[in-house]
């Protein structure tokens, strides 16, 4: 016979943070694996995504534009570089900066990515309706939103 105790969630498992942060992992697990089944990773969605957005540009802009912290930033283009899926060249204004560009090969991966992220989204949001979804993400944005200002740290989607 099973402990009535054992039935009864723990007090802290009923709290917004807890649920997020499960939730959280849960969300960045799918992702990662249904990236790494297409041989990428979050910077290279968030890099490839920005470079579609908003055009060819250099390192620093991209970062900026991307969240990608500097330091990763040179992994993340050479792992893209090497694979075709973006270009670098030297940037007119300034050559001792380079200007990095999708490739044609890059908008395929692009596509594939996206396709993958929203089984992702369809998976973890499951169980909610198209307004749950819908009203769902709009609380999570006025939460983010409100943590930037203030400036609590995030830690970036790798």
């Amino acid at each position: 016979m099973q402990n009535p105790s054992e039935k009864t969630p723990a007090g802290w498992e009923s709290l917004p943070s807890w649920l997020l942060t499960q939730t959280a992992q849960h969300a960045h697990r799918l992702v990662g694996d249904a990236f790494s089944a297409v041989h990428a990773r979050g910077y290279h969605y968030r890099l490839l995504a920005t470079l579609e957005t908003f055009g060819p540009a250099s390192q620093a802009a991209l970062g900026r534009r991307s969240g990608i912290h500097v330091s990763d930033m040179v992994a993340t283009i050479n792992e893209l570089a090497d694979r075709g899926l973006v270009e670098r060249a030297p940037d007119p204004a300034d050559r001792r900066r380079n200007i990095i560009s999708l490739t044609a090969a890059g908008r395929r991966q692009l596509r594939r990515l996206e396709e993958r992220l929203a089984e992702c989204q369809d998976e973890l949001l499951a169980p909610l309706s198209a307004e749950e979804r819908q009203r769902l993400t709009e609380l999570l944005s006025r939460l983010l939103d409100h943590h930037r200002r203030t400036g609590t740290p995030e830690e970036p989607w790798r």
